[in-house]
């Protein structure tokens, strides 16, 4: 599976992406909202596998893809800077969970915006879901607004959801339903 945005080209994973992934894994900036304090070769190769596993299985119900720089422009075209996914708990399910997370280096580009605004369109046009939500720790102001812009509703606050780095952590429940994002293309292309 591939799927070309303006600036970024989604792709599968590949065994090699390991390298790419541990180093913005390893950004304190990225690890601030994750249970880590630091990712080791064999815990990103096996994450990495992960998705390799995931799009292995038939019926396929997780679509994981690397996000990479299309532009040729770009400071490092076809350079991997995150992932974006869909993934469903079943092969029948009509709902799934949408999640990203993005280098660093690259936050403040829209590039989260953009690969998963892509990863909504397949989930609503090619996989026919009928809705899709998305967690995130309510403390990432820049991951909420993502959702946001994405047209996603806040839904509610889970308080105390997470414990990690010796703390309690509140998340924040979004969602859009298959009308909701289709009436929000509509009005893009007015």
């Amino acid at each position: 599976m591939i799927v070309y945005t303006p600036r970024l080209v989604l792709r599968e994973f590949e065994e090699g992406d390991w390298e790419a992934v541990l180093a913005y894994q390893s950004d304190p900036r990225y690890l601030r909202y994750y249970p880590w304090t630091a990712r080791s070769a064999e815990e990103v190769r096996a994450f990495v596998a992960m998705f390799l596993a995931w799009r292995a299985a038939s019926p396929r119900t997780r679509y994981q893809l690397a996000i990479t720089l299309r532009a040729e422009g770009s400071a490092a075209p076809g350079a991997l800077i995150g992932n974006v996914g869909i993934r469903k708990p079943g092969p029948d399910a009509t709902v799934a969970e949408l999640g990203y997370e993005l280098d660093p280096t690259h936050w403040g580009y829209g590039y989260a915006t953009e690969a998963a605004a892509a990863m909504l369109r397949f989930a609503f046009v090619d996989l026919a879901l009928h809705r899709v939500s998305a967690t995130c720790i309510a403390e990432n102001a820049a991951s909420a607004r993502v959702l946001e812009k994405l047209g996603m509703v806040l839904e509610g606050r889970q308080r105390e959801q997470q414990w990690f780095k010796g703390r309690w952590w509140d998340s924040l429940l979004y969602g859009i339903l298959d009308r909701e994002w289709r009436a929000l293309q509509g009005k893009e292309r007015c």
